[in-house]
């Protein structure tokens, strides 16, 4: 695989992650609140999970942008994507579409199928990060080209999460036409 495939899909991932992981860190009320709304655990393990989990976010991503340490970053991520991913479909089973996914950031974004793809995007993106790269070196057009294809893929990831944001709306405005 070329390495400016696996750079761009390392740097657009850990972007993703390390940006979460300072709002849900600067919001922890919210984001412990966004927890509990799940009931998934107890409540005596909401306040700890909401400090632990972007933590863990946050290493993903930093470990993420080392060459050396990316594979450990990616199956960190993949680990962190699988179960809030579960939990996401856990919910949607029950029938509880209508809580904050929790995903950090101040749009409020409600379970979705929707939310579950842009996940499992997110988990190829880590699979994309953790292949080994060929052996030739980088140059000045591959660094533009990271750094476009970076910009590109986080532009996808915020009009995707803008869109599942408003999706409730959408769908109200469709059965009031």
């Amino acid at each position: 695989m070329d390495p400016v495939l696996g750079h761009s899909a390392a740097a657009s991932l850990a972007a993703v992650l390390l940006i979460g992981a300072q709002a849900k860190l600067r919001e922890q009320e919210i984001f412990r609140g966004a927890i509990d709304a799940y009931r998934l655990v107890p409540p005596a393990a909401v306040a700890p999970l909401a400090l632990l989990l972007p933590l863990v976010e946050a290493a993903a991503g930093g470990l993420l942008l080392v060459t050396s340490t990316r594979v450990l970053g990616a199956v960190l991520a993949i680990a962190l994507l699988l179960l809030v991913t579960g939990a996401v479909a856990i919910n949607l089973r029950r029938g509880r579409d209508r809580i904050d996914c929790g995903c950090g950031g101040e749009i409020h974004t409600p379970l979705s199928l929707g939310l579950v793809a842009r996940n499992a995007v997110l988990m190829g993106l880590a699979l994309v990060a953790a292949a080994s790269p060929t052996l030739r070196a980088t140059n000045g057009l591959d660094l533009f080209a990271i750094a476009a294809s970076t910009l590109f893929l986080l532009g996808l990831y915020s009009v995707a999460t803008t869109l599942l944001s408003h999706q409730p709306r959408l769908n109200d405005l469709r059965k009031n036409a």
